[in-house]
């Protein structure tokens, strides 16, 4: 790899691959949340919306804002206050562009939702099957003396 190159980290696709784009990422994504907890004191709307990660475009000119769940009441608080989240963004970092942001449920905190079910499913097992193993046979070995 030639010298002054950044190395991609991340998966191939990524949207946000450079370090100075993970960068932006995090500090919007903390402003984002700052001012999503301000709003949520006037708007039950965004009481439990958390926000989980921020992914800008190469240009800078969109930004997906991923949050842990997105009701349909919140995607409706999110979309109104969007001028008004981009304005904060543009007042607290100095950046060529503001990013138009766009909000989606975060598809990690679903996959975790499946995993904790399919793990909850699991640990209860079925509460009808044999008691002594798949054979009816008894787990003791001395209550069979080898022959």
């Amino acid at each position: 790899m030639p010298a002054g190159r950044h190395q991609r980290a991340g998966s191939k696709g990524a949207a946000s691959p450079y370090p100075r784009a993970l960068r932006v990422n995090e500090v919007l994504r903390q402003i984002l949340a700052e001012e999503i907890e301000r709003l949520s004191d006037a708007d039950e709307r965004l009481r439990l919306v958390t926000v989980t990660s921020v992914s800008t475009a190469p240009d800078l000119r969109q930004a997906t804002v991923y949050v842990g769940t997105l009701s349909e009441e919140a995607s409706a608080a999110l979309e109104e206050r969007r001028v008004q989240l981009q304005r904060q963004i543009g007042s607290q970092v100095r950046m060529k562009r503001t990013p138009r942001l766009q909000f989606a449920a975060d598809p990690g905190v679903a996959a975790g939702a499946r995993v904790e079910e399919l793990l909850r499913r699991l640990s209860d097992g079925p509460a009808d099957g044999p008691p002594d193993g798949p054979t009816g046979a008894t787990a003791d070995p001395s209550a069979h003396p080898p022959a």
